[in-house]
């Protein structure tokens, strides 16, 4: 069973049996809950949930400065450009303690370097830049984020910019495909007439199944963590 949606609520709606809509205005982010999110998919023909795979900073404790997960991820892939950004109390702050609570209480032991003894279901903290590189067979930061255009090509025009990153988001989503089988989306065919702004939430669809993926790789014990007892970030 496989479902991606490009808002929390969109996803919720899909488990009451509401079509996933790709179109449209900007998409609201929407606050985060967990379960809800576990309702919509037992409803959407999930058995059991083992494993919540987040991209988000996750620790046992509240996050106030750089861990040491952020470091040794660092150290292993700074190299390739996929060095980890600062967390602090304020960012992400209040939603990574948010969403550890409402995992908590939804019976989600949060994986470290040191992983709790219990068969309980687990929460991991996923950065996808690293996990693209074995994904894609890459052996650089891959250069997908819309956001950021401007910096991978400088002075090219927007056009060309929209075109260069929607090849990017074609590489990801035909690796995915290869792993998870049908997505249930389609990446648009040309960028010619859409905005960064609309390009951005196949972006973050990708990155969620770059999560669901690592999620996956975890319960067959083929993942790595980076850190320490406190908090990890898991690679394949």
């Amino acid at each position: 069973m496989l479902c991606v949606a490009p808002s929390y609520d969109a996803f919720v709606e899909a488990g009451r049996g509401t079509a996933v809509a790709w179109d449209g205005d900007r998409l609201a982010a929407g606050d985060p809950d967990i379960p809800a999110v576990l309702d919509a998919a037992r409803r959407l023909g999930a058995d059991s949930i083992d494993v919540v795979a987040l991209d988000i900073p996750l620790a046992r404790t509240a996050i106030t400065a750089r861990r040491a997960s952020d470091c040794a991820i660092s150290r292993a892939f700074g190299a390739q450009g996929c060095a980890a950004h600062s967390p602090s109390a304020d960012r992400p702050g209040p939603i990574s303690d948010e969403l550890n609570r409402q995992l908590q209480n939804a019976g989600f032991l949060l994986d470290t370097a040191e992983p709790a003894s219990s068969s309980a279901p687990r929460a991991i903290e996923v950065y996808p830049h690293p996990a693209l590189l074995g994904l894609l067979k890459r052996d650089f930061r891959v250069p997908y984020k819309v956001a950021n255009t401007s910096k991978y090509w400088k002075g090219r025009s927007l056009q060309d910019r929209k075109a260069r990153i929607l090849i990017e988001l074609t590489h990801i989503y035909r690796a995915l495909r290869s792993e998870l089988g049908k997505l249930q989306f389609e990446l648009p065919a040309t960028a010619d007439g859409l905005s960064l702004t609309y390009l951005k939430r196949f972006e973050d669809a990708l990155d969620a199944l770059v999560c669901a993926w690592v999620g996956l790789q975890h319960l067959h014990r083929r993942t790595r963590p980076y850190g320490d007892h406190e908090s990890a970030i898991w690679v394949p």
